[in-house]
């Protein structure tokens, strides 16, 4: 845990944002988010700021200094903000001015940039709707739900007790999370039968870069385990020098 902390500290990111795909409502918890993964030193947001779709945005940029880069569209209905952001953000991959991405999306073009990035040792975590397809979310190392950084939602979330409803014909489908659950416990296992549940949230991510305990209604990973009792036994160890430790344990 301690080299993790010190890696985030380190860390300085770089947040490209996609103006035709993201909401300015939600800028501050977008910032606040990425900022849980490192330094937001790079803050650039794409559009062609001509149209009245970009307006939202205009009354933000200066509080939370952020840059907008101007792409007229030379296409009618097509998403010109693409191929700027795209080259912005290889320009500043080879110059090594960060060693994160953060890129704020729910097109499915920017699978291939997160996948080249990543390919470099570079962290990068994608921010876009739920809707936002399972190929770009699989290409981050982690991807937050702009759905889960709302406050409150007018529609209710599924909790982890029910069964999921079924998903519209444009909303891809979540892994089911009870299997999820034990795949990255058998990850996480240590000898003895209990994983630290640090340790799982890790194996969460990485099974599923989209995993969200708040995607379930918890707030926490330990709660939304803890919605589980007839699968999984949680122990609480008390550290002198720090928080209780949180071991899972799966019931035989």
């Amino acid at each position: 845990m301690v080299e993790l902390s010190s890696a985030v500290e380190s860390r300085r990111i770089a947040m490209l944002i996609d103006g035709d795909n993201a909401q300015p409502t939600l800028i501050e918890k977008m910032l606040t988010e990425a900022g849980k993964y490192g330094l937001v030193t790079i803050r650039r947001i794409y559009g062609d700021w001509t149209t009245d779709n970009m307006k939202g945005w205009k009354e933000t940029l200066h509080v939370h200094a952020i840059q907008p880069i101007q792409q007229f569209r030379y296409t009618t209905g097509k998403n010109a903000t693409d191929s700027a952001m795209i080259i912005d953000a290889m320009d500043i991959l080879y110059d090594g001015m960060v060693n994160g991405f953060c890129l704020v999306s729910s097109d499915s073009d920017y699978t291939r940039l997160a996948t080249r990035i990543r390919e470099k040792g570079i962290f990068v975590m994608g921010i876009g709707k739920k809707s936002t397809p399972r190929a770009f979310v699989n290409a981050c190392d982690i991807f937050i739900y702009a759905e889960n950084l709302l406050a409150e939602v007018d529609i209710p979330r599924p909790k982890a007790t029910k069964p999921p409803k079924k998903a519209r014909a444009d909303e891809p489908v979540l892994p089911e999370l009870l299997p999820l659950l034990k795949s990255a416990f058998e990850m996480a296992v240590q000898d003895d039968g209990w994983a630290f549940l640090g340790t799982m949230g890790s194996r969460l991510r990485q099974l599923d870069p989209g995993f969200d305990p708040r995607t379930y209604g918890s707030k926490q990973l330990s709660l939304l385990i803890r919605t589980y009792s007839d699968a999984f036994e949680v122990k609480e160890v008390k550290s002198q020098d720090g928080p209780s430790l949180i071991y899972v344990k799966l019931r035989d």
